[in-house]
Parts: structure tokens; C-alpha cells; sequence
């Protein structure tokens, strides 16, 4: 054995881990064929949790602080070991570093809308996107749920399964909302907490609380938009004839500053006015009664079917004979 391999079997002395990664969750101190010496000092510094795991199991968790590896700092592992008090042998375990910073900036997105049903539009589709922080708070079970035995955990190997998290609660949080579409974006701050709030327990379930939710936008498809655009040119607008008056005295500036100045603009005057009389007719004129159907005249008294009536008395004619049987006038 040369002297290089008899320096890296000697029993660790120091444990400590600084991270200038960035996204690093978990780090295994390297202890692989190096044991730990007992009462070795053990650093764990804001930001971090310290695992010790022995013969595959999760013996000791350490809180930031500094410690001396002794009895009764790793109860737990004294007794899977069988160490006695005051033992100075080495002994082998497996050390875990977990960050327990918070990792910001962790960006969530849908990325195919989803079918949602609103009072005023029927059925819609909408996207969303934003950003969400979380952290470690339960290193044990963060270890047995989610890293195993990974000795370099980025956040890149959790932040994916996270995101589909958050995207399948944000979908049924904002269909059960009943917030109107035209008011979600007045209702970003309560989306977001709500959201927090219902996606807690999953994250959770990971050994990690979810610290922030944010929803930066929501959007709604072009012809949904296009409808949103036309109601607002609508308000906007108003009163049509105040509308129209307007719109004629921007046309009288305007044809004063053209090179014909104002010669042009009374054909185009009149036919404004005439289209703008004719649109407030039609919005105002009331409804029209049907037209009265005329009345059939009805046969005088004593009438023949198909006969005449008498110039001179005015007695029924009958449909043949040349003088009235009532005078004896002529048949006219």
C-alpha cells in the first residue's frame, strides 16, 4: 500500500459540505471505503440537514449546528452498531447533505390548454403560466420518497415531476373557481394562495413545502379575445349620436386641412348624416301594426245570389225579366 492510498483510508476526522452548484438538493459525503472516526466533528451549516444512513437504513438527522460524533449525538446509530459508550473504533455510515435553502424561480406552465366551462362563454380554453418556490423539510422522508440512493439529487430531477403537480392542480382549482373569465386577471393574488393552499398535501407527501405559488398570466384564445376587444370598443363608443357628432367634427378638421379645405365636404357631410339617420330610425322607430284587411261587403236584406237591385225602389232584382216585379220599372 503506498502512502497516497494509506491517506485516503484513514478514519474521517471532518464532515462538511459547502455547495457553489446552485441547484444541488442532496450531496453523499464521500465515505466510500473511509471510515468515520469517532468523535469526529460533524458541521452542518444554515441551509443544510445532515442524514446518516447505516446498513440501508436512516439512523441520525442533524439539524444546522456543530456536533461531535459521540453517543449521544447519534443515539440511533449507537445502537444499530452495538457501539459501547466511550468506543474509539472507526465506524462506517453513509452521510447525506440536504439543502434545505429555498429554490426559487422554479417555473410552471400548461403546456396544452384546458377546457373550462364559464357562464358567459360556454366552453373555453385556457393556458397559464408563472413561477413557484420550495424547499426541503423533512430530509428523511424526502430521501426514502424521492432521492434513494442518489448521491448528486439537482433540482432538475424533481422540478419536472413538481411542475405536472402544479399544472394538474391548477387545472381543477380554476374550473371549480367559478371566477368569471373576463375577472381572472383581477384574481391572480387569490389564485395563487388558493393554489398553495390545495397543492401543499402533494408536495408535502415529498418531504417538501411548497413556499410560493405565483400566477403571472392567464389567456384565453384569439376569438375569445377578439369578442373581449369588440365589447370594449362598445363601452367605449357610448351614446351612437354623440358618436356620430364626434366623428363629423374630427371630419370638418380634418377637410380643413386639406389642400380643397372645406369645398369637399359637404357631399361627404351629407351622406354621414343621412347613414346616421337612418341607423337611429331603425333603433328607434317603434314596431309597425299590421295593416287592417278590408272588410267584404254583405248583401242587403232580401238579396238574390247573383241579382240586382231596382234604380228607382231599390227591391231585389230577380236574375231574369226585363222590369222590376216591385214598380214595374225597366231593368236598367
Amino acid at each position: 500500500m503506498g502512502i497516497l492510498d494509506f491517506i485516503k483510508n484513514q478514519a474521517i476526522e471532518v464532515i462538511e459540505w459547502t455547495d457553489d452548484t446552485g441547484d444541488t438538493l442532496v450531496y453523499r459525503f464521500p465515505v466510500h471505503q473511509n471510515e468515520i472516526k469517532w468523535k469526529a466533528k460533524l458541521t452542518v451549516r444554515e441551509g443544510q440537514f445532515a442524514v446518516f444512513v447505516s446498513q440501508g437504513k436512516i439512523a441520525d438527522v442533524f439539524a444546522p449546528g456543530y456536533y461531535t460524533l459521540e453517543t449521544k449525538n447519534i443515539p440511533i446509530l449507537t445502537k444499530i452498531l452495538s457501539l459501547p459508550y466511550g468506543f474509539n473504533s472507526p465506524f462506517k455510515a453513509e452521510v447525506y447533505f440536504i439543502s434545505s435553502r429555498q429554490f426559487t424561480d422554479q417555473k410552471w406552465g400548461t403546456a396544452n390548454p384546458i377546457m373550462l366551462r364559464d357562464k358567459e362563454f360556454g366552453m373555453i380554453r385556457l393556458r397559464g403560466f408563472g413561477i413557484y418556490s420550495f424547499k426541503v423539510v423533512d430530509p428523511a422522508v424526502f430521501i426514502r420518497q424521492v432521492v434513494g440512493t442518489d448521491g448528486n439529487f439537482t433540482t432538475d430531477e424533481i422540478t419536472g415531476q413538481l411542475k405536472r403537480t402544479a399544472v394538474s392542480g391548477f387545472s381543477d382549482f380554476v374550473a371549480t373557481s367559478g371566477i368569471p373569465a373576463l375577472d381572472l386577471a383581477t384574481h391572480y393574488d387569490e389564485l395563487g394562495a388558493g393554489l398553495q393552499t390545495k397543492l401543499q398535501p402533494d408536495f408535502k407527501a415529498y418531504g417538501i413545502e411548497l413556499v410560493k405559488f405565483v400566477v403571472e398570466n392567464l389567456s384565453l384564445p384569439e376569438e375569445v379575445e377578439k369578442m373581449i376587444d369588440k365589447r370594449t370598443q362598445m363601452g367605449v363608443v357610448g351614446n351612437l349620436q354623440q358618436y356620430t357628432q364626434f366623428q363629423t367634427a374630427q371630419a370638418i378638421e380634418e377637410a380643413a386641412k386639406n389642400p380643397g379645405g372645406m369645398a369637399g365636404i359637404g357631399p361627404a357631410m351629407g351622406a354621414g348624416f343621412a347613414m346616421a339617420n337612418q341607423m337611429a330610425q331603425s333603433l328607434n322607430a317603434p314596431a309597425q301594426p299590421a295593416a287592417a284587411q278590408p272588410a267584404t261587403a254583405s248583401p242587403a236584406p232580401g238579396a238574390l245570389p247573383g241579382g240586382k237591385f231596382c234604380g228607382e225602389c231599390g227591391g231585389a232584382l230577380p236574375a231574369e225579366g226585363k222590369f222590376c216585379p216591385n214598380c214595374g220599372k225597366p231593368r236598367a
